[in-house]
């Protein structure tokens, strides 16, 4: 192993993305740490992004995994919300400046000064951030959250990443409103989400897809009322004007305009997906009175109701639980698209020391 510490995690050295087991120290708990054992660990894009450095930033050797859920084993003097034994998560932030406006209004993840991501991050202490893929984390109580016992934690995971993402943007533009009509474009990680959220909030919910070998899934096994696919015409004609809101998680390039037409006036479109280039014209919003946004995960106590949403409302990402040895496999048939929809690694009963 390449270095001694007190956690064992999977690690890359390097940009070919390549995990194989890693010790590692993390940082005592302080005063308002919570420390807790790993038990579960989403596998998200995110990891495609940055173990094998596609923006250029990555920090080697790499500890991956921003949607960890656990086990409480020790909490800071400072700590009362949390105890020993409680069931808790941590998303894709574990710091920010805690006294910006945004902060403030509880929008930790758009912090005027600086967040801390999960992994691949600079923590407070200059330390390069390690994820989920180990045996544990010591992280602020700010930015945990804590899992019901109705909920269970391999379906918990993939919520405090994929699950935040759509789930926001949902709450932000009014699309819990049932009885109104939500598109959903992409049925990946983040679109199969939506979907589900759409039905439990009372919507309507029409899946828009490249894939017309998804369609069966998308209505029978998701529950959505309608699925397009947006190379047919006739399809997209016939569903002008007919909806309020659209969820955009592609992150492929593809223009707007066939999607911008389906909205009603003053429908909102809201890009979660990350293509390179996002074209549209002006006019096509302009004469509909429509708009256009984005968002990013979510903030903490947000994040806290969605878990609590999820919990009550029985809403569970379709996932494949897979031990840590098959991680490297997993993120590349995420590469290849060949995921229903999240993976999610068993940390507790397939990470051991080697």
């Amino acid at each position: 192993m390449a270095s001694e510490g007190n956690c064992l995690g999977w690690a890359a050295r390097d940009s070919s993305g390549t995990l194989s087991p890693y010790k590692f120290s993390r940082r005592e708990p302080g005063a308002d740490d919570v420390s807790f054992k790993i038990t579960h660990c989403g596998i998200c894009y995110a990891e495609v992004v940055w173990l094998f450095n596609k923006l250029g930033d990555a920090k080697y050797p790499m500890v991956p995994g921003h949607e960890i859920v656990g086990i409480v084993t020790a909490v800071g003097s400072n700590v009362s919300n949390f105890q020993k034994g409680e069931r808790v998560g941590v998303g894709c932030i574990v710091g920010s400046c805690r006294d910006c406006e945004f902060c403030d209004d509880g929008k930790e993840n758009y912090c005027a000064k600086r967040t801390v991501a999960t992994y691949n991050g600079v923590d407070v202490d200059g330390t390069i951030t390690k994820g989920g893929y180990s045996s544990y984390v010591v992280v602020h109580q700010r930015y945990v959250v804590k899992i019901p016992e109705e909920l269970p934690l391999h379906f918990a995971a993939p919520l405090l990443c994929a699950g935040i993402t759509v789930y926001s943007p949902m709450k932000r533009h009014g699309m819990d409103t049932p009885g109104k009509h939500l598109g959903v474009i992409g049925l990946g990680g983040l679109g199969h989400m939506a979907v589900k959220f759409g039905k439990a909030f009372g919507l309507k919910v029409s899946v828009l897809s490249t894939s017309p070998g998804k369609r069966e899934e998308a209505l029978t096994v998701l529950g959505a009322d309608n699925f397009i696919v947006t190379s047919n015409e006739a399809e997209l004609k016939a569903a002008e004007k007919s909806m309020d809101y659209i969820i955009d998680t592609a992150s492929g390039e593809h223009p707007l305009d066939n999607f911008i037409t389906l909205l009603k006036t003053s429908g909102v479109i809201v890009l979660v997906g990350v293509p390179h280039v996002c074209s549209f014209a002006p006019i096509n919003l302009i004469l509909g009175m429509k708009t256009i946004s984005g968002s990013m995960i979510g903030g903490i106590k947000e994040t806290q109701d969605m878990i609590n949403f999820c919990a009550e409302h029985e809403v569970h990402p379709l996932i494949e639980i897979v031990p840590i040895s098959y991680a490297n496999k997993a993120i590349e048939r995420l590469r290849n698209k060949d995921v229903r929809y999240r993976f999610v690694i068993d940390i507790a009963d397939s990470l051991h020391d080697v």
